[in-house]
């Protein structure tokens, strides 16, 4: 959940940076320290009485041929100038060489196969393997690197059939949220004619010879990326018919901006249907399959918590719930008595957040964040502790998923300098051993990582992971890339990255700051960084920045800031609220225009983390903070480069497009700043080569407005 340049150091730093280029250069490329012209539109909207300009409304059309030209005139700004900074193409080669090693999936059973994912080092899309047992030989079930020229088509795996024998197949292309699924079967690897599209956050749940799934309207033509995503419905698709034949088998059309997850209890006995109103709150329905009677009841009700159901146990739900436990538990429910006075606790609340629960071998796992790291409980599934599984760090463990009959279930651990392996663990005799280690072309001996709490602005510590060569020098002076997300519960916990060695290989530092918005310690981190409590976000990414610099690990002019999605919001706030504290600032794909993101695709459904203007009291803060509307004129920006993609249909193009177009208007101080607009690509990078392309751009700009000279390694 991106940016541009400035017009007062246009002839000091094209000297300086820029020796080799030339007048007829600058007549070609128009001068790349001149802007586009973007044109202004007089359009003014009222809000409860506040009168709000929008004069780059004209941007949010992104099919209109003005905006394809203006698109096309600031790429050409922004790679004229990159291509003039000496070391980028060596940043790429050493990117492609830190990414060209094997990397797996956990593989998980179907039947008598397991399926993995495998990327050989360099490849676009990973490659989805499936083989007999765990000795057979691997085959390739499905290669997306063959769907598409340049490698954009993604592939999900989405479920396999009851009798183990087909699996669905979700398909993206291009970096769109949009999928198309299909069917193969397994043995053969043969694809059915099933071809169902305009799905979106869906998926596939089994039932006798179809399954369900949940998908929206067809929209207009021209329209696909940018309309707002409603009435989502949830049909049943009988195999190898087509999707006009498919029944309807939900919807609410009292109540168009909902979401309709879809699943099958393990037991194959109920339908459960888990209703959103956004990303925060749910509700869940059930329908016995069995009864044949179709009528769908409420199991728990929405929208003040969120609840998951892992599996069926004894004619009751086993749930993992936040009702009244801000830190999560689980709790047996009955279906005949669902009121939440006659819950079970299962697992009871503790000190530390339960971030997920899960079922496998009739055992129930229970994975804890202890100061943000990973910490695993085996329960029985009457709510017995059995034991700790030990890990081998501190660091993050994801998996721990199969079914009531698995033996051997497999979980992947990773940290920031201990590359993603791969452990088998024996369920009865409670053992873990390696089964698949990654072998990544660096030492990470050479590196250490420190975890420290600081104080926020209200005095709140928050926890705070710093990276670096060890015997590092605190000199002030290392250039430094400050990282954050604080938002939509979501946690930040340590993992690898072969992009982040090519800064601490420079002598830099990797710091990321979990911030309040997230969900590290529980809903009450969550909600002190939601809705009117959203400053406190970026005050705490804030004091993360002068405490860097306090403790004399860098310097204003050694500091970058970078966030994506929510975290793009996060930069585009910050830096205009302290824009004198960072030298460098990437928003990637951005919330930037918080008056107008619930008119988009699936914006809607931000409301209940954000607030929506169309609310006088959410007006208010909402304007206040708004990285759009709070870019001030004759106020120095850091050198920022902005980044979004033309098939970003979560968060449209159009916020970053207003955010630069206003930015480059208003800036003037000397730092550039640039919008790099991929093609081909969406919320994220569609493809590996596009997104090595974009991190090397990344580095190079960041290093060169620093001033830091890059050392190529070998």
């Amino acid at each position: 959940m991106k940016k541009t340049v400035s017009i007062l150091s246009v002839f000091v730093l094209v000297l300086f940076f820029f020796s080799g280029y030339n007048s007829a250069a600058e007549k070609t490329i128009k001068n790349p320290w001149v802007y586009p012209q973007t044109k202004k539109v007089a359009q003014i909207d009222d809000y409860h009485g506040v009168k709000v300009a929008d004069p780059f409304r004209w941007l949010e059309d992104d099919n209109a041929p003005e905006v394809k030209a203006w698109v096309e005139e600031q790429n050409r700004l922004t790679f004229g100038y990159l291509e003039k900074i000496p070391y980028r193409s060596a940043i790429l080669k050493r990117l492609q060489q830190l990414y060209d090693y094997p990397r797996y999936s956990a593989p998980f059973r179907v039947g008598e196969y397991y399926f993995f994912a495998k990327n050989d080092g360099l490849q676009n899309q990973s490659v989805y393997y499936f083989q007999k047992g765990l000795d057979g030989e691997a085959a390739i079930f499905i290669d997306p690197n063959t769907l598409s020229a340049d490698g954009t088509v993604k592939i999900s795996l989405s479920g396999e059939s009851q009798d183990k024998k087909y699996m669905a197949v979700s398909r993206g292309e291009s970096g769109s949220d949009w999928s198309e699924i299909r069917v193969l079967e397994i043995a053969s690897r043969q694809e059915l004619p099933d071809r169902l599209k305009w799905v979106k956050f869906s998926g596939v749940a089994w039932h006798k010879d179809g399954f369900f799934y949940s998908r929206y309207d067809a929209p207009e033509k021209g329209s696909e990326l940018s309309a707002l995503n409603s009435n989502q419905k949830i049909y049943y698709h009988k195999l190898r018919e087509v999707q006009e034949k498919d029944m309807l088998v939900f919807e609410d059309a009292a109540h168009p901006l909902r979401y309709f997850g879809v699943s099958v209890t393990e037991d194959k006995r109920y339908l459960i249907v888990s209703v959103s109103e956004g990303t925060s709150g749910s509700e869940i329905l059930y329908q016995d399959l069995q009864s044949g009677k179709g009528e769908f009841k409420v199991l728990c009700p929405g929208f003040a918590w969120n609840y998951e159901v892992l599996n069926t146990c004894n004619e009751k739900f086993l749930v993992y719930a936040n009702t009244d436990a801000p830190n999560y538990r689980v709790v047996l429910i009955d279906p005949q008595q669902p009121q939440k006075e006659n819950w079970q606790d299962v697992v009871k609340e503790n000190e530390y957040v339960l971030s997920a629960a899960s079922t496998a071998g009739g055992k129930l796992f229970c994975h804890y964040l202890q100061n943000v790291s990973s910490h695993i409980y085996q329960y029985s599934l009457d709510g017995k502790l059995e034991r700790e599984i030990a890990l081998p760090a501190i660091g993050s463990a994801n998996g721990f998923y199969g079914e009531k009959d698995d033996k051997t279930i497999f979980y992947t651990f990773s940290s920031f300098t201990y590359p993603p392996t791969i452990y088998r663990y024996d369920i009865v005799q409670a053992k873990s051993e390696i089964f698949r280690k990654t072998e990544v072309p660096f030492n990470p001996a050479v590196y250490e990582t420190k975890q420290l709490f600081y104080p926020s602005k209200d005095g709140t510590l928050v926890p705070m992971f710093l990276v670096y060569k060890k015997g590092l020098k605190a000199d002030g002076k290392r250039p430094t890339y400050l990282y954050a997300y604080g938002g939509f519960n979501i946690s930040e916990t340590p993992g690898f990255s072969p992009a982040n060695i090519v800064l601490l290989e420079q002598g830099g530092i990797y710091a990321i700051a979990n911030i309040r918005g997230g969900g590290e310690f529980g809903e009450k981190w969550h909600r002190a960084g939601m809705l009117e409590h959203k400053q406190n976000v970026f005050d705490d990414f804030i004091a993360a920045g002068e405490f860097l610099i306090k403790e004399g690990y860098t310097s204003k002019d050694y500091l970058a800031i970078a966030g994506g999605s929510n975290g793009g919001l996060l930069v585009g706030a910050c830096i205009t609220q302290r824009p004198e504290l960072f030298k460098v600032a990437f928003p990637a794909v951005g919330v930037m225009d918080m008056l107008r993101f619930h008119k988009f695709t699936v914006g809607w459904g931000w409301a209940v983390e954000y607030g929506s203007s169309d609310d006088p009291g959410q007006f208010k803060y909402l304007y206040a903070y708004s990285p759009l509307q709070n870019i001030k004129p004759g106020v120095s920006y850091p050198a920022t480069l902005v980044t979004t993609a033309d098939h970003d249909d979560r968060v449209v193009p159009a916020h970053s497009f207003k955010f630069i177009a206003t930015l480059q208007e208003q800036n003037s101080g000397p730092n550039p700043v640039l919008i790099r607009i991929e093609t081909r690509s969406g919320h994220g990078s569609s493809s590996l080569s596009k997104r090595l392309e974009a991190t090397a751009d990344a580095w190079a700009f960041m290093f060169h407005n620093m001033k830091v000279d890059y050392k190529p390694v070998k």
